[in-house]
């Protein structure tokens, strides 16, 4: 594998000059700010939302690197991880002709988000019932021209993980860059790949907020790779594109470390307690293994089974249009509470 970053890049933002914002000029906390417009009244009382929030988030991302074991130069903050997702189209692939590849099902932003930016989509799709990444037809689909490859691990919506050696073969034999979303990946078995950052430059990792540390509502998404990437990234997005309010709560989750591992433990543990007490059901075929928050199950009769349960108001997704998926349902693991109750009416739909 030769990586090289400039070659990828596209022209158009090796020549961008990004904006300077105020708060990127001036990094002190103290002082009479009268450069950026604001109104220096305020309105919140005891709040400082009428400035500008960090446009760098360096005391989000110092507290990050922390619990990552990363420089804060090898880390982004953004507006959800959709948001990163974006920027790698943006950067990196020229619309109308260059291509990333995905392997459905997966996650439906990284095709969204092609689409928007006019990049072409290849689909390799998983292996059917492992799940698992057809290597030889993924290795086969490379082109001069693709530029992104897209593996989530653990996969959404199928909840299993994905083999390193295949990853690792894909790293080794492709000079673009390797996107793995790890979303999910406080809720496995294994350990994130965060340290093969150090032995493949060409490794973007994409995490979030929203899932384990339970703060959905904030949109705190994160990417981890090379300073050189994470520089293109920055030189990219917005300059205030984390308000100060998720920077300040995601700052104040990530002390409570001990509490998150806990509900981790008690997500785990409802994990396997559904995947049992489902796969009891008569009406349903198969309950895949998961290494995620969610499960997905195979049924008799998906729709029906859906707005059985929407009727109840209980709210899962029907995933039988994604490739592989048909007649499946993908169920989030709720609170034990929840969990009961859910159980407790597909025994009244199975009767």
């Amino acid at each position: 594998m030769n990586f090289d970053l400039d070659k990828i890049t596209r022209d158009n933002i090796k020549r961008l000059v990004p904006y300077s914002s105020a708060r990127a000029e001036y990094k002190g906390k103290e002082g009479i700010f009268l450069d950026a417009n604001e109104n220096s009244l305020g309105l919140i009382k005891g709040s400082n939302y009428n400035r500008y929030p960090d446009p760098m988030q360096l005391d989000l991302k110092e507290k990050l690197g922390k619990i990552k074991g990363l420089p804060i130069g090898n880390i982004f903050v953004g507006n959800g991880s959709d948001e990163a997702i974006d920027i790698l189209f943006r950067a990196f692939c020229e619309p109308g002709k260059d291509n990333v590849i995905i392997c459905p099902p997966t996650y439906g932003m990284y095709e969204v988000s092609a689409n928007i930016n006019d990049a072409i989509v290849n689909r390799v799709n998983l292996i059917p019932e492992t799940f698992q990444l057809d290597l030889q037809n993924i290795l086969k689909a490379i082109d001069e021209k693709t530029k992104l490859i897209f593996i989530c691990c653990p996969n959404n919506p199928t909840g299993n993980g994905v083999k390193w050696s295949d990853i690792k073969t894909i790293l080794e034999n492709f000079s673009g860059l390797v996107v793995l979303d790890e979303a999910y990946i406080n809720f496995a078995s294994y350990r994130s790949l965060i340290p093969e950052l150090l032995n493949y430059p060409n490794l973007v990792i994409l995490q979030t907020l929203s899932k384990a540390w339970a703060l959905a509502g904030l949109r705190v998404g994160l990417a981890f790779a090379s300073q050189q990437i994470i520089d293109v990234f920055n030189k990219v997005k917005p300059p205030y594109n984390m308000n100060a309010v998720s920077q300040q709560l995601a700052i104040s989750a990530l002390d409570n470390i001990d509490e998150i591992n806990s509900q981790i433990r008690t997500i785990v543990n409802e994990r396997k307690y559904l995947t049992e007490a489902l796969a009891a059901f008569s009406f349903v075929k198969k309950v895949y293994p998961s290494e995620a928050n969610f499960i997905l199950v195979k049924v008799n009769d998906a729709e029906a089974l859906y707005n059985y349960l929407a009727q109840k108001q209980i709210i899962v997704r029907n995933r039988s249009k994604d490739e592989l998926c048909d007649n499946c349902l993908r169920i989030t693991v709720g609170t034990p509470e929840e969990n009961k109750t859910l159980l407790k009416f597909l025994n009244e739909y199975g009767k």
